[in-house]
Formats: structure tokens, C-alpha cells, sequence
């Protein structure tokens, strides 16, 4: 598959088997993510491979952040909004949850580092396209909040950017919907 093909026809997968994938593939997939673009060559990704039980890390960790805050977490209701949280974490039989820690330098800035890991995203992204497998880029404020970072091991200054849900595809890709690039563009000649 060549580059333009697979950015024209990746799409969000969020429905996956949960056949096993091989540890090499997987392997291939962080590969392609450390080739991202980077100012400064500050490698500011960090990954974390759930599979097996390791998924029930992230599992434990929505359900605290869906409980953090409720005056009663052991009430009937919150105990199902933990269980339905720690269920999301199975979704797939591979979790890449992906990080950012931006470097502490004076010559560094930190929103630069959030690109390079977004882009990181991205190239494993096309790369688990290429290979003909599934997944989805899962955010949302669970990711961010504080009891994710200390779930992972985190600094406060890092942050958890996203997981990608990884499997065998067990859905049709949906159809692009795009706006043509000229509606986004501004051309200017001198």
C-alpha cells in the first residue's frame, strides 16, 4: 500500500475480534511511531502495551476516575458505572495507551512535543492500516485526568494523550467524509 492510498483509506475501527496479534506486529506498530517528526530530537513519547490482563491496568483506572468526585462510590448505581468503565478496557486485545513527557528545557516548547507525539500517533496509525489490522484513537477526559497519570506512573507534567484500540478488524470501514482541501486553503503568492 503506498502513502497516499493509506491516508485516503485509513478509518477508525472501533470494533475489533480479539484474536491475538503477534508481539513482533505490535512491535512494527512503536517502530513506526519513534520515526515521527520531532524538534529537537526529544523523544517525548512514552507507550505502554496492554494485552491479557495488563488491559485490567486501564480498566481500574477509568473506574476510579468514573468514581472520582461521587459522595457515594460504593452505592448500587456507582458500583455499575465502575464495572461499565473497567469493561472498556477489553474492547480490543491490544491497548497502546500513548503518553507525551515533554522534556525540561529552557530551549523546548512543550506544545511542540505534543505534536510530535500526535504525529507518532498517527504513523502507528497508518502503519496497523498497512498491515491490514483495525484500530480506533481513543481520548476523551478520562484520559487526562489526574488518576491516569498516577495510574501509569506519570509525572504531573506528562500527559496520557490517547489509546489506540488494536485488533483484527470485525466491521466495515466506514466512508471519508472530507471537505475538499480548497475549502481549507489559503494560497499565497508573493
Amino acid at each position: 500500500m503506498n502513502i497516499h492510498e493509506a491516508i485516503r483509506t485509513r478509518r477508525s475501527i472501533g470494533k475489533v475480534s480479539q484474536e491475538p496479534i503477534d508481539k513482533a506486529v505490535i512491535e512494527q506498530i512503536l517502530e513506526a511511531g519513534i520515526y515521527a517528526p520531532n524538534h529537537r530530537l526529544t523523544e517525548p513519547w512514552r507507550f505502554f502495551v496492554l494485552r491479557g490482563d495488563g488491559r485490567k491496568q486501564l480498566g481500574d483506572a477509568l473506574a476510579r476516575i468514573a468514581l472520582a468526585g461521587e459522595a457515594d462510590p460504593s452505592s448500587p448505581e456507582n458500583e455499575i458505572k465502575a464495572e461499565s468503565a473497567k469493561k472498556k478496557a477489553f474492547r480490543a486485545p491490544v491497548i497502546i495507551a500513548v503518553a507525551v513527557s515533554p522534556a525540561e528545557r529552557h530551549d523546548i516548547i512543550e506544545l511542540e512535543e505534543y505534536g510530535a507525539v500526535n504525529a507518532a500517533i498517527q504513523n502507528m496509525l497508518l502503519t496497523i492500516h498497512a498491515l491490514g489490522l483495525g484500530a480506533v484513537w481513543r481520548s476523551g477526559e478520562p484520559c487526562y485526568h489526574p488518576l491516569m497519570n498516577e495510574s501509569f506512573g506519570l509525572r504531573p507534567q506528562d500527559k496520557m494523550l490517547g489509546f489506540i484500540y488494536l485488533g483484527v478488524p470485525d466491521m466495515a470501514p466506514p466512508q471519508a467524509k472530507r471537505a475538499a482541501a480548497e475549502l481549507k486553503t489559503t494560497w499565497i503568492d508573493g
